[in-house]
């Protein structure tokens, strides 16, 4: 499933930065997550490297975006059309 930023953001832009697949953007007031683009990091990381470098807790799994993970990687693939899985 992808994710989302809760309330609790503080806007540092961690998370922005470390997106491989360009999901997460700064808007003017909150951070979002297009989860369009977001896999979980499945194919780049083995683990969300949002949740991971958020200070905060405020990225999470959205319930209203569940997503197995073959179709996550399938997501992935899609966005990387040219690159080789780093994780399965």
């Amino acid at each position: 499933m992808a994710y989302k930023i809760t309330d609790n953001c503080i806007n540092c832009g961690g998370c922005v930065e470390i997106c491989e697949n360009r999901a997460i953007t700064e808007e003017e007031t909150i951070t979002v997550i297009d989860p369009s683009k977001c896999t979980e990091c499945v194919g780049i990381f083995p683990t969300p490297m949002c949740a991971d470098v958020c200070s905060v807790d405020a990225c999470k799994p959205d319930p209203e975006h569940q997503e197995t993970r073959d179709e996550l990687l399938a997501k992935w693939r899609k966005l990387h059309p040219k690159e080789t899985p780093k994780t399965k």
